[in-house]
């Protein structure tokens, strides 16, 4: 009897330690879409060794065009907006990973567009992560 209320008493220090919130170092980030619908884009924020990286999926349904995800983030360190876009011109899913240091925000963007460069019927910005959340 003593040994079990001993064993109870060593167990509770460790439930209590670990607490069910946890800091956070990962966020999903929900389905984009271009404003014609036909370019989608989803994914993940992780916390990295040197800042955050954002990982995602683009997918395209067939035709002509391209779908692009264009991913923006503000350097904590100067402020200053990096931008970095990614495209898919098959139909289906493509895979895209951009580490992006430590940053204040980071915001994406669905278009439509060519192999070249977005050319339109774009999405609204969407943030998908900001400092603090």
């Amino acid at each position: 009897m003593r040994l079990l209320a001993f064993l109870a008493v060593l167990a509770l220090p460790l439930t209590l330690a670990s607490p069910a919130a946890a800091d956070r170092t990962s966020w999903k980030w929900g389905t984009v879409y271009s404003a014609d619908a036909k370019a989608s884009a989803w994914g993940r924020v992780t916390v990295g060794q040197s800042g955050f990286v954002v990982s995602g999926n683009v997918r395209d349904i067939p035709g002509k065009a391209c779908s692009w995800a264009i991913v923006r983030a503000q350097s904590a360190k100067n402020g200053r907006w990096k931008t970095h876009g990614f495209y898919y011109c098959k139909p289906g899913v493509g895979t895209f990973r951009q580490s992006y240091g430590y940053v204040l925000q980071i915001k994406v963007q669905v278009c439509r567009g060519t192999a070249k460069q977005p050319t339109g019927s774009c999405s609204k910005e969407k943030t998908i992560f900001t400092q603090g959340s």
